[in-house]
């Protein structure tokens, strides 16, 4: 007899490990000799790692998992690929192929997890590349996501911590996945705020990485689990500042009244003991938006540093898309606060 599955029981993003207890590990890997055709690897904190071919081509690769962040199946799966095929962006490349990544309960129900990898299918193919296989194992939990492989120019490859001092910060998506499914899950938001956060979630950032193609773009990230300070923090890569404009900060709706009705999750509480020595408020910023800034996005936007002379034109172009692109903040030259927020 097939067994009721919990299906939401707080996933996305919110599940992964925290960058404190993810930083302390990989540092005693053992690294092994340098392949000189490795441009990216994970001691890059980067999205995705890059291995060079030939002269002209480099391939992307990635992969991303978790369980359910909302109820209806065909939903989920569409957000974990969404979520999955993003790091291909925040690279620079091109989806290419993906492979299907299942923990099921082996007496699940199968019309689950037929509408999981439907959901996911559909997002692959949107992303214009092919669903080519996958592996799946018995699990009492479920979990789904991709293995995605892409192609970029060796010279044309976007690293998270080249940005410059001067650079103007765009972030493309708003913020408050986490706060909004969390607060979702307890009968405690509207379905029309979970319906902005579904829509955002299952948004390919494709669209604005090809706008970035007409720009020069110095840096890029996806806006994930560590939240968009956690994400900032690896941009400026120890060596920059920056300061971020509380009041141009993209929000989803609801997001903020939720984060003052305490409906955050421990990952956003992990985000916040991770990033407090780096992190400096200024009088006047809220709890409310400290919160958003510390929450773990599922399936978030692009966080970009570009030149000053092609910001305000960037976003405007990725409006043009239906974006809410915003200008959110600034990089500046190194001092004792590494990211400070305040009022523009």
């Amino acid at each position: 007899m097939e067994q009721p599955i919990q299906f939401c029981t707080g996933g996305g993003c919110t599940a992964k490990l925290g960058a404190g207890i993810l930083s302390r590990i990989l540092e005693r890997l053992p690294k092994g000799p340098r392949d000189p055709n490795l441009l990216v690897g994970y001691d890059s904190k980067d999205d995705g790692a890059v291995y060079q071919l030939t002269q002209d081509l480099a391939i992307v690769q990635t992969v991303d998992f978790f369980p359910p962040m909302v109820d209806d199946p065909y939903t989920f799966g569409k957000i974990a690929a969404t979520n999955a095929l993003s790091d291909i962006y925040a690279m620079g490349g091109t989806v290419c192929t993906a492979l299907n990544l299942v923990c099921f309960p082996q007496d699940g129900d199968l019309n689950v997890l037929g509408e999981i990898m439907r959901g996911g299918a559909e997002k692959v193919a949107e992303a214009g590349g092919s669903l080519v296989g996958g592996h799946s194992i018995a699990d009492h939990e479920v979990k789904y996501g991709l293995s995605v492989t892409g192609i970029v120019h060796p010279q044309k490859v976007y690293p998270n911590n080249a940005g410059q001092v001067g650079d103007h910060l765009i972030l493309t998506k708003a913020l408050g996945t986490g706060l909004v499914c969390s607060a979702t899950r307890v009968g405690e938001t509207t379905p029309e705020a979970l319906q902005s956060a579904v829509e955002s979630m299952t948004t390919l950032n494709k669209g604005a990485a090809e706008v970035l193609r007409d720009y020069t773009v110095h840096a890029c990230t996806d806006v994930t689990g560590f939240g968009l300070l956690g994400h900032l923090h690896e941009m400026m890569d120890g060596d920059r500042s920056c300061v971020l404009w509380a009041d141009q900060i993209p929000a989803l709706p609801d997001a903020l009244r939720c984060a003052g009705e305490f409906l955050y999750t421990a990952a956003a509480q992990r985000n916040r003991n991770h990033l407090t020595p780096h992190v400096t408020f200024e009088p006047g910023i809220s709890f409310e938006m400290e919160e958003l800034l510390f929450d773990p996005q599922t399936s978030g936007g692009l966080l970009v540093a570009v030149p000053p002379q092609d910001g305000p034109e960037l976003v405007e172009a990725l409006r043009a898309l239906g974006l809410p692109a915003a200008h959110i903040g600034e990089i500046v030259p190194k001092t004792d606060q590494e990211i400070t927020v305040k009022e523009k």
